[in-house]
């Protein structure tokens, strides 16, 4: 495990991690810096290519007290920022943090009476502690296309408690993405924790791009597998680069990062991502599209200058978080990557105390987005919350 770096250490959560190659050694590894009990519970932040089976063994052995959630991921922001290959361990302390979890597999197809009834059942079955809020966490297999319902059923259910999350991811391969829930990694799922604490906690949701103002029309789309064929009445990929001001065979990942397409929600824009090009002519979507959808393409604003506005956070009594547990589009990072600020990023990463993870796609209050960074602030404990 690296050198702790003592400005960045939370007091609330115990943070361990291992950059080893070996999926065996870096899980005994991050395992070492967990105190299990003491430990609530764990968050465990996968990075591509580890093995899970062998993950999971280790964890039963080493943290077999202590339960162990957690997901695939497509980069992690451990204390010392942006990571690649960082198998991250989260440890909840029991004196400020409860906790219950609830599977919901196979997530496709969703069924919503379903999921409204196991989380129904799981919120009265936990028991409520005087003085102390709620908050829910879900991580989401990033390749089932079902946040967007998910999201929403689960924002109806909950009612009064505030849901943020994020997709599970696997590097840049898309390929499948695993969910850690009662020592089994498995893909067609989402994992939902409702936790309660008596931490003070912020919600927070921001990207760092403003419409442009040249507006689009979905004419034409697949909307279960979140495919666009017609823009504007034109071939998708076509239209597309022709606003975008490039050809269709220089689309790159690079060029739909820096170019993302916004839809607008109760006067608010938000991002639809897009995931790829698929024949020359396909867009495809990292959330939901629909057919007369429309949308409005996104001009970038200083991403450093964004950042460092939008986690300059204090509380009522002028204190900032312990830690700030963040859910950051791989979209996002691929940017940062391309303009050579991943130093930077990382650096302010480490002065806000933000830990978590690079996803293929985000939740906050109802809503599945993309490229975007939510987060929660914890702060010394407050009986208040905000989010």
């Amino acid at each position: 495990m690296r050198d702790e770096i003592e400005s960045g250490l939370p007091r609330h959560v115990a943070v361990s991690w291992s950059n080893m190659p070996d999926p065996e050694h870096a899980a005994r590894e991050a395992a070492q810096g967990i105190k299990t009990h003491d430990t609530c519970f764990v968050l465990a932040l996968i990075p591509p290519g580890h093995d899970t089976d062998v993950l999971a063994r280790v964890f039963a052995e080493v943290l077999d007290s202590v339960p162990v959630f957690g997901c695939t991921t497509a980069g992690q922001i451990t204390p010392n920022g942006y990571e690649a290959d960082a198998l991250m361990l989260i440890g909840f302390g029991r004196d400020h943090f409860r906790c219950a979890s609830t599977l919901v597999a196979p997530l496709k197809p969703l069924s919503i009476t379903g999921i409204s009834d196991t989380m129904t059942r799981a919120n009265a079955k936990f028991p409520r502690t005087a003085g102390w809020n709620r908050l829910a966490l879900v991580f989401a297999d990033g390749l089932s296309k079902q946040e967007d319902l998910l999201a929403s059923v689960l924002e109806s259910v909950l009612e009064d408690i505030p849901v943020f999350g994020g997709s599970a991811a696997d590097g840049m391969v898309f390929e499948r993405t695993l969910i850690l829930h009662n020592g089994r990694f498995q893909d067609n799922a989402a994992l939902v924790l409702l936790i309660e604490t008596d931490l003070h906690f912020e919600g927070l949701s921001f990207d760092h791009f403003l419409p442009d103002g040249n507006e689009l029309v979905v004419t034409e789309a697949n909307t279960e597998e979140r495919l666009v064929t017609e823009i504007n009445g034109a071939p998708a990929a076509k239209e597309y680069a022709r606003l975008v001001g490039c050809a269709v065979e220089d689309l790159t990942p690079q060029v739909f990062a820096e170019n993302p397409m916004l839809v607008c929600h109760k006067q608010n824009h938000y991002i639809r991502a897009i995931h790829g090009l698929i024949d020359q002519n396909t867009l495809s979507f990292l959330a939901a599209i629909d057919d007369g959808l429309v949308m409005v393409l996104g001009r970038g604003k200083g991403v450093i200058e964004t950042l460092e506005t939008e986690l300059d956070l204090l509380d009522a009594a002028g204190q900032r978080p312990d830690f700030i547990l963040g859910f950051d589009c791989v979209l996002r990072k691929l940017e940062v990557d391309q303009k050579q600020l991943g130093d930077q990023v990382s650096d302010v990463f480490r002065r806000r105390r933000v830990l978590g993870f690079n996803t293929y796609g985000e939740q906050h209050c109802g809503l599945h987005m993309n490229q975007t960074f939510v987060g929660v602030a914890f702060y010394d404990r407050k009986r208040s919350r905000m989010f």
